[in-house]
């Protein structure tokens, strides 16, 4: 008698006894992930993973370099340019119902992989200016993978809703409210991505000798401003001078004309107001409608000539209602405000270049600045600022009440998370600006992320005032001073 050994099958395997290709396909992806886990909390390879994906990653005809740690996104698409067009819009969320190729999200794994490998396993110890570099590089990677601007999550280039596409991570303004198209819906990603990049961005550069690269002009070039860069820039600038004071000046120059840039944009496009069709139009050519005239002419046209006979031109009219408008901001400044103190100051410098629109700008800790006279240029305002130390609103109010000498014409914008001592004093002097007659904003933060606590007392208080706290993108902000400035 013959024994014929016993053969285990796969549950679903064909009928040659080799497991289905989409679970083979399954595993490989599982595969890519579980090495993906093992390094991000353990920096010590585990040897089967690594082998078996190697194994997968060459198969699908992928470079081996996306399993290495050590090198960069860019790096990898310089060697191979196809890529790139891969990397950007990776890791949108897509509809449940849509069906996926299977073998693609194999390749997707991979890549996937690679950009988060490289922006959350940032190991320990003094980084380089280099390493900044290169982390924010791959930084900008993920978040074009998730649809978004390089630097958009973090607060940085393209936080503010410039050109192109306007996304946000957890906490970013509605959907639909970008410039160049509706933002990515990023909401079921766990934790908010975008608040998560600016801690890591901010701990890499804790972590570095920064005044050691400020003082050597060619590592200083390697720094890509950020807000996190600019915190700390701010924070030291007193105990900086000679070469490594003028590179932290350039930096802070080159943010802010960055910053400024794309708000001004989103300002100017939410800052005009109506048509004041109570002036008469200019009769100059580039405001003749020539649709209209001839609309309006088309009974003079004679059929034997061809020959339109014009009795009347017809402009646009293009002058539009304003009134003058005096818009008080008053920023706190101490250690839990840094994002909104450098936006809003930004922010009020393009607000007092509008015509007739009067800016007055204060700053606080326990003690106020009238920085009204540098309101115009951000950069200046913010070298005389100094971040840190307590919070009293108290004192900012004085400084604040005697600018509001028309309450119907006046704005203010109030930006703090409102953890104050004198809580009672402060509110009822606001709630006195609000019952005068002026708009009152108050504001909880003006960050990229929203991410930022607002006291809660204060929030019920102002709630209960029919003033809201403002809380989340500078969007939200531009829009409610729109309806007033214009």
């Amino acid at each position: 008698m013959t024994h014929h050994p016993h053969t285990t099958r796969h549950p679903h395997a064909d009928d040659d006894g080799a497991p289905p290709l989409g679970d083979a396909q399954d595993n490989r992806r599982q595969v890519l992930y579980w090495r993906l886990l093992a390094r991000l909390f353990d920096p010590e390879e585990q040897a089967a993973l690594e082998s078996a994906s190697l194994a997968v990653v060459e198969d699908i005809g992928l470079p081996t370099a996306l399993l290495d740690p050590g090198a960069s996104v860019d790096s990898v698409v310089q060697r191979h340019p196809d890529l790139a067009a891969e990397f950007e819009g990776l890791m949108v969320p897509e509809p449940e119902e849509e069906a996926r190729d299977r073998s693609a999200e194999v390749r997707r794994a991979a890549l996937v992989s690679k950009v988060l490998l490289n922006v959350f396993a940032t190991g320990s110890g003094n980084v380089s200016a280099e390493q900044l570099a290169r982390w924010q590089s791959d930084a900008d990677w993920l978040e074009r993978a998730l649809d978004c601007r390089p630097g958009e999550l973090r607060g940085g280039r393209g936080a503010a809703g410039g050109p192109g596409r306007s996304g946000g991570g957890a906490g970013a303004g509605p959907a639909g409210t970008g410039v160049g198209g509706p933002a990515p819906d990023l909401s079921r990603l766990v934790p908010a991505i975008g608040p998560e990049l600016g801690s890591i961005e901010a701990g890499l550069v804790r972590r570095m000798h920064l005044r050691e690269v400020l003082a050597d002009p060619a590592l200083a070039a390697r720094l890509t401003p950020s807000m996190s860069l600019m915190e700390q820039l701010l924070r030291d600038k007193d105990n900086l001078s000679g070469v490594a004071l003028a590179n932290a000046k350039a930096l802070i120059r080159r943010y802010v004309d960055e910053v400024t840039e794309v708000l001004r944009t989103q300002v100017e496009k939410s800052t005009v107001g109506e048509l004041d069709r109570s002036v008469p139009p200019k009769r100059v050519f580039r405001n003749l409608d020539i649709d209209r005239t001839i609309w309006k002419n088309l009974t003079n046209w004679s059929p034997e000539e061809e020959r339109l006979y014009v009795d009347r031109l017809y402009y646009r009219h293009t002058s539009r209602r304003t009134t003058p408008q005096r818009l008080v901001v008053v920023v706190d400044q101490s250690g839990s405000m840094v994002d909104s103190m450098v936006n809003c100051t930004i922010l009020a410098s393009i607000f007092a270049g509008l015509p007739k629109v009067d800016v007055h700008l204060i700053a606080y800790d326990t003690q106020a600045l009238d920085l009204t006279p540098w309101a115009h240029d951000p950069f200046e305002t913010l070298l005389r600022t100094k971040l840190g130390g307590g919070t009293d609103g108290t004192v900012a109010m004085a400084l604040a009440q005697p600018k509001i000498a028309e309450p119907r014409n006046t704005v203010v914008v109030w930006i703090s998370d409102f953890y104050e001592w004198r809580h009672q004093e402060l509110f009822d002097s606001m709630a006195a600006v609000h019952r005068s007659g002026a708009k009152f904003i108050p504001v909880g933060s003006v960050t990229s992320s929203g991410r930022g606590s607002v006291n809660p007392w204060f929030r019920e208080r102002f709630k209960d005032l029919g003033t809201p706290v403002i809380s989340g993108h500078i969007k939200k902000l531009v829009h409610e001073l729109k309806t007033f400035l214009t």
